[in-house]
């Protein structure tokens, strides 16, 4: 039997080390002890507030971020510690700002071209030329746009150009870090629409980073939440939007505008009190409990176990 699963993440941990004085160092605790896995042609979205760890999580899977602990997984191969390179053409990243992440030295053309020369993919100049021209048509703009710069386009095509380049080496597994959050709503459903083709008619498996829960829910298989560092909750999209476990879902979720005025009156919105923990410092045991409105003494004293509550919905909370 095939093995279904292309990515898998076990006990992840990422601390970055900080100075706090003289003689002590302390960690930020961006990623902490974190475990799923994604299966071929899937999307796992994630979500969860700024500064939880999401785009941290992305890049450590990539090892953009070497992780301090825990292993990656791909395609059945531990590739926590071997040398990146033969496998940076199967895993590709879409970054969350088109603005910064083009170099604006550089035309479009040797944007999308660069990482075709570093894996030696094209055997002379025209077959890079027509590669180049492909991946321009696959995402919706032009062969003459080849010789423009980045500040000649607007955010959307630079976002598409971003997409070419991550296309351009034949990924298998595509870390979208907030691709649309930086766009208009018009672009961005555009976007959203353009990764779901490619994604059907080359069978990408993505994971998806973004703070629009509406979006996640449209384009994700399963999603994530996670909260300072941890994944709290893990289930499908149908069953994460109508049976929410973990408190922090739930207001998430109830945060969610809707547009009949009617409904939205009768939709209670929950509050959090407080305010986000430092990363630097987190409360003892459970994470959420100090902004937890069902928070008990147990919640103090020890983490609750990421554990499977229901068939394929995990969740780490002691009060489920």
């Amino acid at each position: 039997m095939e093995n279904r699963k292309l990515i898998e993440i076990k006990n992840l941990k990422k601390y970055f080390p900080i100075k706090t004085s003289a003689l002590q160092k302390s960690y930020v605790q961006a990623v902490d002890d974190v475990s799923f896995y994604i299966n071929r042609g899937e999307t796992l979205g994630l979500v969860g507030e700024s500064g939880c760890g999401k785009t941290t999580l992305g890049r450590t899977v990539l090892r953009l971020h070497e992780p301090t602990e825990g292993s990656i997984i791909y395609d059945g191969k531990d590739i926590t510690n071997v040398n990146m390179t033969p496998y940076r053409k199967k895993l590709q990243i879409i970054f969350q700002d088109p603005y910064a992440s083009l170099d604006p030295r550089m035309t479009v053309g040797d944007i999308i071209g660069e990482p075709l020369d570093i894996h030696n993919m094209c055997s002379d100049k025209t077959e890079r030329q027509e590669r180049i021209y492909e991946m321009l048509k696959t995402v919706g703009l032009n062969t003459e746009h080849a010789n423009r710069f980045p500040h000649e386009f607007s955010g959307g095509q630079r976002q598409r150009v971003g997409i070419a380049r991550a296309l351009a080496v034949d990924p298998e597994f595509i870390v979208c870090d907030e691709p649309i959050s930086a766009l208009d709503v018009s672009i961005q459903a555009q976007i959203v629409n353009m990764l779901e083709d490619l994604q059907e008619s080359k069978g990408f498996t993505y994971l998806f980073i973004a703070h629009d829960l509406s979006v996640v829910k449209h384009i994700s298989d399963r999603i994530g939440v996670m909260y300072l560092g941890h994944m709290v909750e893990l289930t499908t999209s149908s069953d994460l939007y109508n049976n929410p476990l973990h408190p922090y879902t739930q207001t998430l979720l109830s945060a969610i505008p809707i547009a009949d005025p009617v409904a939205s009156r009768n939709t209670k919105r929950i509050i959090l009190q407080g305010d986000i923990p430092s990363p630097v410092n987190p409360p003892s045991g459970c994470t959420f409990r100090t902004r937890c409105p069902y928070a008990m003494p147990e919640c103090a004293e020890r983490a609750p176990e990421f554990v499977e509550k229901e068939p394929g919905h995990f969740v780490a909370c002691h009060n489920v």
